[in-house]
């Protein structure tokens, strides 16, 4: 794992994007290929379940160094980092280490640490620590916690794939898509020479994002360049019809099979060999529009939803774009042709697959006073998407634009913080913010960002000075600061002390204008949740 951890320091001491990218390429150069294909795995976001749990970490630091809890508990809040705390922590050996290949400790040693007991564990997690040295131990913590933040998304880790085996970025990116495997064939097939990817059939299309629309709309040139739909609230996902089945991607790359078997049976009406981009929503059948998201996520965790809760929440696939046809790759062919193909694919399938009409206005003035109806139709506002388009991978600029409403405000008191993590570990940066309720300050929302990097550090200075109560990590501080805060939608909930759920929170800006006597009152968050 040695290798490995000198390509995470080296990772984590440039914020260079080619530097990064060109260490990583590297790397995938010396290392043997499983190694390196586990590499791709974790730095490309795979996922990383918690193997120890807080409490045995902090156990197994304070029986390999002697330390109090207190100690460690300080240590941890002035680092902001678990890891890198215990890393700090642990006393300096000379060695001779042991240098485990990264695959072992992925394939063998990590799996086999989650079935210890906590005792077991604990005494594990001692002992490798006595034979690492301090930046392995640092990386294997991070292995262990599944918080593997080093700067890399998996653009980049694509970017370094496409250095390696001097492949397009896009071939790359469709064959490291879905349920993409680490290990030494998988990693080989990677660098196969572009061809017929017999792979293909069960993997995700690469998903195309749109950018924030920033500059006036007209600067995008003439209205009828450009198609115009509403931007929909709901689960960015690929149905792929394919060998007789009907499969589900999300946008994270999660199959979702048996999740929404009513979409999964409404696409056997479609002809093998299509795949459709489109958005998942809950439904009202009788307002003939979404519901909010947050009907939504009582499907999301249910594996199997019962017929209550199909009854309950029905929901429908809207379908934008199509990407497959009989076989055929289309993500080439202008958008307009795409479009007008889907619209004559969907004319008789069950109404759970919805084809996404265009917002029809001639001219941009018109466009623009009709996206001032998105909330009453249930949207976020209009994607603008240009007609002569192909269907790119990541987020280019310039095809695709996303021209939202502005969002809902509130005025909230700052009321606790938290260290934050990666490069603002050690900063208070995570906010905690409430509304009055009663006399009393209610938490409502978190939020992490829309500060600057100045106003981020007179803010900590001032946490620090003004801490009333500490629960662990999180600080509990005098009311004395108000923030404007933004947010997209608002709920009724059961689960959180308000009562409400605001969705998409995020600083506006800093109100040193008012006084907390100002901030909002939950009566009015209620209503407005009501509404």
């Amino acid at each position: 794992m040695r290798r490995f951890a000198d390509l995470y320091a080296a990772l984590d001491r440039t914020g260079a994007t080619s530097a990064k990218r060109d260490a990583i390429a590297a790397y995938l150069h010396d290392a043997p290929p499983t190694d390196a294909a586990w590499a791709v795995y974790v730095l490309g976001g795979g996922k990383l379940r918690r193997l120890a749990s807080v409490t045995e970490l902090r156990q197994a630091t304070g029986e390999a160094t002697g330390y109090p809890d207190w100690l460690i508990e300080e240590s941890y809040a002035h680092v902001g980092d678990l890891a890198e705390a215990i890393a700090l922590l642990l006393p300096s050996e000379n060695g001779p280490f042991d240098d485990v290949p990264l695959h072992a400790w992925m394939e063998q040693r990590l799996p086999a640490l989650a079935r210890l007991d906590p005792p077991a564990r604990v005494a594990q997690l001692e002992a490798w620590w006595r034979v690492l040295p301090a930046e392995e131990i640092f990386l294997l913590n991070k292995l262990i916690t599944g918080a593997l933040r080093v700067g890399v998304s998996r653009r980049l880790v694509v970017q370094a794939l496409a250095v390696w085996s001097q492949l397009p970025t896009d071939l790359i990116a469709h064959r490291l898509s879905g349920d993409w495997t680490p290990g030494a064939a998988s990693l080989a097939a990677l660098a196969q020479p572009a061809g017929d990817d017999a792979h293909r059939e069960h993997r995700p299309y690469p998903f195309f994002l749109a950018s924030p629309l920033e500059a006036p709309v007209e600067s995008l040139g003439e209205r009828r360049q450009w198609l115009a739909e509403w931007k929909w609230d709901g689960i960015r996902a690929q149905l792929m019809r394919r060998d007789d089945e009907a499969r589900l991607w999300s946008r994270g790359e999660e199959r979702l099979d048996g999740r929404f078997p009513e979409i999964e049976q409404a696409a056997r009406a479609l002809p093998p060999g299509c795949v459709l981009d489109g958005e998942i929503l809950a439904w009202d059948d009788l307002a003939a529009a979404p519901r909010p998201f947050t009907a939504l996520q009582k499907r999301i965790g249910k594996l199997k939803p019962g017929p209550k809760l199909l009854a309950e929440t029905p929901v429908r696939f809207m379908a934008y774009d199509l990407l497959e046809l009989d076989g055929a790759d289309l993500r080439e062919t202008p958008l307009r042709e795409r479009r007008e193909r889907l619209a004559r694919l969907l004319q008789d399938v069950p109404p759970a697959l919805t084809l996404s009409l265009a917002a029809d206005a001639h001219d941009w003035e018109t466009l623009a006073q009709l996206r001032e109806q998105s909330r009453l139709r249930r949207t976020e506002g209009l994607m603008l998407k240009r007609l002569d388009s192909p269907y790119r991978v990541g987020r280019r600029r310039g095809d695709w634009w996303k021209w939202k409403v502005d969002p809902y405000t509130l005025d909230a008191v700052l009321i606790y913080a938290q260290s934050g993590h990666g490069r603002r570990a050690g900063l208070f940066t995570d906010y905690t913010f409430g509304v009055w309720d009663r006399g009393h300050l209610v938490p409502v929302a978190k939020a992490y960002s829309g500060l600057d990097d100045a106003e981020i550090a007179r803010l900590d200075a001032w946490i620090r000075a003004h801490t009333i109560e500490r629960f662990g990590p999180v600080r509990s501080v005098e009311p004395q600061h108000v923030f404007e805060l933004a947010y997209e939608a608002i709920q009724r909930s059961g689960r959180h002390k308000s009562g409400v759920a605001v969705r998409f929170p995020r600083i506006l800006r800093w109100r040193t204008d008012l006084s907390i006597a100002d901030a909002d009152r939950l009566d009015d968050l209620r209503r407005m949740a009501e509404a």
